[in-house]
């Protein structure tokens, strides 16, 4: 297969592992640089994000921080806890004594926020002064894609073509579902199997610990006591609950998907889930995530990094393509069932980060599953049917016009309604 090691990249490049949602970590890990070329924690801190990293931080609980949420607190818990060779997991290593240290130094320092309006949707720009040091760092474009570190005017570090980072720089353009699909078929399981077993054991693990915890508005726990206990019952719940967990400051790492926890959460744990079910081989389990993962980044790949179009309606196509692979079926049933997922759902609006988004992740794994179950029984969504259109890219197509182009002016009343609370 020509394309055969570009997708091994793609799959270990997306599938990193992040504790928290991964915009308000991305603040700390743009602090923790700040503070480590400054060398000490800055007493005025100024930090410029873009509407969407707004958005994806303003209502989301940072860990280790005792369930603090804001871009000021993630600033401050990666200045004061922060180790920047951990990337998303920048504050991972937090001890107790941080939190005390973090309430004391959001009260000491002069911290504030101000938004940016320019082309990048993911911007983070952090300047932190100590006596006469002054630090800049930029991120944009990927969470972790270090744009420019300066010291007192002079450049540190500066990219000027802005593709330093390798989820920014690979080249997801080759995908596309029928190459997937024949990937996922003749892929040695040896050189993806690490990656894959890293997000079985993550998500798997906070999936349970939402179902047992008591995080958020407890969506999935919520599924599981007054629905069917059946197989597309526990697919939900457990998805939902890996969210529950956190969105709302569960310390457990995720194994992320095109950036995002969620995502990730959403097109792995429900095929999990349903492999169990079926009690497959874990060889199958493997092609079957190859397929969910890659289906999902490809899709995502199409509609930008952040918008107003929710990313976990992608998820939940990836995880019911994964799922009709794990009951035998190929392209054919793979195709319909992406256009069935998105025809139910898509038009869910991404208003941030926050517990609400568990609910958001049962109804996009359900949609997956739908579109599945629809075409196991001759049932589908033809062209002219909305959006849809004729073949699966090409509709796929239209759902990335739809993100970046028609919902461009709804992303931004989105942000301003956020922003009068």
């Amino acid at each position: 297969m020509e394309n055969y090691n570009q997708f091994v990249d793609i799959l270990n490049t997306e599938l990193k592992p992040a504790m928290g949602c991964t915009e308000p970590i991305a603040i700390a890990y743009c602090a923790s640089i700040v503070k480590e070329v400054l060398g000490g924690l800055p007493t005025d801190v100024k930090i410029h994000v873009s509407g969407n990293i707004i958005k994806n931080v303003k209502s989301v609980k940072v860990p280790n921080t005792n369930g603090k949420v804001g871009i000021r607190v993630a600033a401050a818990i990666g200045l004061v806890a922060g180790d920047s060779r951990k990337e998303l997991e920048v504050i991972a290593n937090s001890k107790e004594e941080d939190i005390l240290k973090l309430e004391n130094y959001m009260e000491e320092a002069s911290i504030n926020v101000f938004p940016v309006d320019n082309e990048h949707t993911l911007y983070i720009e952090i300047i932190g002064t100590l006596n006469d040091d002054v630090v800049k760092v930029i991120i944009l474009d990927a969470h972790t894609n270090v744009y420019l570190v300066e010291k007192n005017n002079k450049v540190l570090y500066f990219n000027d073509k802005k593709v330093s980072n390798p989820v920014v720089t690979i080249n997801k353009s080759v995908l596309n579902i029928h190459d997937i699909i024949e990937f996922a078929n003749i892929v040695d399981i040896k050189d993806i199997k690490d990656v894959l077993d890293r997000q079985i054991e993550y998500n798997l693990a906070i999936a349970n610990e939402g179902i047992n915890g008591n995080y958020g508005a407890n969506i999935g726990k919520t599924i599981m006591k007054y629905a069917n206990n059946d197989i597309l019952t526990k697919c939900k719940a457990m998805a939902a609950a890996g969210s529950d967990a956190r969105m709302n400051g569960c310390e457990m790492p995720v194994v992320i998907n095109s950036g995002s926890g969620n995502q990730g959460i959403t097109c792995s744990v429900p095929v999990i889930t349903y492999a169990k079910h079926l009690n497959v081989s874990a060889e199958l389990l493997y092609r079957a995530l190859v397929v969910s993962n890659l289906t999902t980044i490809h899709i995502k790949n199409s509609i930008g990094k952040l918008s107003a179009f929710c990313g976990v309606v992608i998820a939940g196509a990836g995880c019911g393509a994964g799922i009709a692979y794990l009951e035998g079926g190929r392209e054919r049933e793979i195709n319909h069932t992406i256009v069935n997922a998105l025809g139910i759902i898509s038009g869910v609006l991404c208003d941030g980060a926050k517990a609400s988004c568990a609910a958001k992740i049962a109804s996009s794994v359900e949609a997956g599953m739908l579109g599945y179950f629809m075409f196991k029984d001759g049932n589908q969504f033809i062209s002219g049917d909305g959006f849809i259109k004729k073949g699966v890219e090409n509709t796929i197509k239209a759902i990335g016009e739809l993100a970046r182009v028609g919902m461009c002016e709804t992303d931004k009343e989105i942000i301003q309604l956020m922003m009068k609370d």
